[in-house]
């Protein structure tokens, strides 16, 4: 689905149209309509696909009324009628289908409001009022405190430690307790969980800007990030497995591009895959974060993005995280054992909750959101106050020492001492 339509200055456009299917709805609209100023000459019939054609050829309205009552597939209808309507038009809906999964849906891919038919006219005034209210409300990055823009990049050290659950529930956390405007790019495009571990439908928004990088600009940004609440919005995407990702990653160095001028942080799941493909992502990281496991493969891989990061970003403040710490299970590799094999500490440690992240997942919420005050939570929120605190601060601070350039095949073999001597087995 695409995203929402969000106000842009479009104050030269028609302030209202509707395109409804039946007479009734017409008689009910129209006095509305004359109450608010607008013209009732505005109010056509034939509905969503009317609507979808007129707007193919003509300027839309500030205010758009669709009536889906004889569309047989409404998210599609939708989704089609995003691809002719201009960014900045505020989308009302009304049906007969009373269902609540579909009203979220709806919702979710970008429109204003879903009404259940018949109309009523308290109904309306409200809607419209609504949507008046949100075309004159300024936008939250005009009034924002003056504050540094921050990008933050979340990499696994090793796939399933849990950097996309840390990432999601970091921006959350950036939104939520820190009331930063926040944007969640998640760049696994065929695998990504940003949009689905927050409820949300990915949209096509990364998909289409990799396909067409020279479309992205602020406009874009507004249309195809699918928000979470007031302050987040994410940018995700669920493409087909059957279809390669083939860029040059200028797509996704534009999106931040944008990102940066739209919100205050930036939040950026990114897999070690795409770190690899285009190094040139973390040009502008001021913070990464390392999720890393106490494992053999774990230390050695994040001995070599340490290495990494201290050449390609040396600037970038760099935390390493050790998630799903299961308390009192056997370790592979023992916290001290682990510190001193990457020449360095562990900045935090997150206990592993399988009740929580069942909740969570089920909830359809951050892990930091489901379980607020458990111990699970406790060092991820501490992770965020430093990193608000360190953007606050406004001054470039040197991150942790990086390990020194030790040859991977001694590291290896260093680690190999430290995995535990097997008992043997007792005859």
């Amino acid at each position: 689905m695409n995203a929402p339509w969000k106000p842009s200055g479009i104050a030269h456009r028609d302030p209202f149209t509707a395109f409804v299917c039946d007479e009734t709805t017409a008689e009910t609209l129209r006095p509305i309509a004359a109450e608010l100023g607008w013209s009732t000459d505005k109010i056509n019939k034939g509905g969503l696909r009317n609507a979808i054609q007129s707007l193919s050829v003509s300027a839309s309205p500030q205010i758009l009324f669709v009536d889906l009552a004889e569309s047989g597939d409404p998210l599609n209808d939708i989704n089609a009628l995003a691809e002719v309507c201009e960014p900045g038009t505020v989308v009302i809906a009304a049906g007969q289908v009373n269902d609540v999964r579909l009203y979220r849906d709806l919702v979710a891919s970008g429109i204003q409001d879903y009404l259940l038919k018949p109309l009523q006219p308290d109904m309306l005034r409200e809607a419209f009022g609504h949507a008046q209210a949100m075309l004159n409300a300024p936008k939250h990055v005009e009034v924002a405190v003056d504050r540094p823009h921050s990008a933050i990049a979340v990499i696994g050290a090793r796939g399933g430690v849990g950097a996309s659950t840390i990432a999601t529930s970091l921006a959350w956390l950036l939104a939520d307790k820190e009331k930063r405007s926040t944007a969640l790019l998640d760049l696994d495009v065929h695998f990504g969980t940003g949009a689905l571990s927050l409820d949300l439908e990915p949209g096509r928004g990364l998909i289409d800007a990799i396909d067409n990088p020279s479309r992205i600009d602020g406009l874009f940004i507004e249309r195809a990030m699918v928000r979470a609440s007031d302050k987040l919005s994410v940018l995700s995407a669920e493409a087909p497995i059957n279809a390669p990702l083939v860029t040059d990653g200028a797509a996704f160095h534009q999106l931040q591009e944008e990102m940066r001028t739209a919100f205050e942080c930036t939040v950026v799941d990114l897999p070690r895959s795409m770190l690899v493909a285009h190094p040139h992502l973390v040009t502008d990281v001021q913070i990464a974060v390392i999720v890393t496991e106490l494992t053999l493969a774990a230390a050695r891989d994040t001995i070599r993005l340490l290495s990494w990061m201290k050449s390609n970003a040396s600037e970038a403040t760099v935390f390493v995280l050790a998630n799903r710490l299961h308390a009192g299970g056997q370790l592979e590799i023992t916290r001290k054992d682990f510190e001193g094999s990457i020449e360095r500490k562990i900045d935090y440690i997150v206990p592993f909750d399988q009740k929580l992240a069942a909740q969570a997942a089920k909830l359809g919420k951050p892990l930091v959101e489901a379980g607020k005050n458990s111990k699970t939570a406790a060092p991820i929120v501490a992770l965020v106050a430093e990193i608000a605190s360190s953007v606050d601060a406004g001054a470039a601070q040197e991150g942790p020492k990086l390990g020194k350039g030790t040859s991977l095949i001694g590291k290896f073999g260093e680690l190999r001492s430290l995995m535990p001597k097997r008992k043997p087995k007792a005859k």
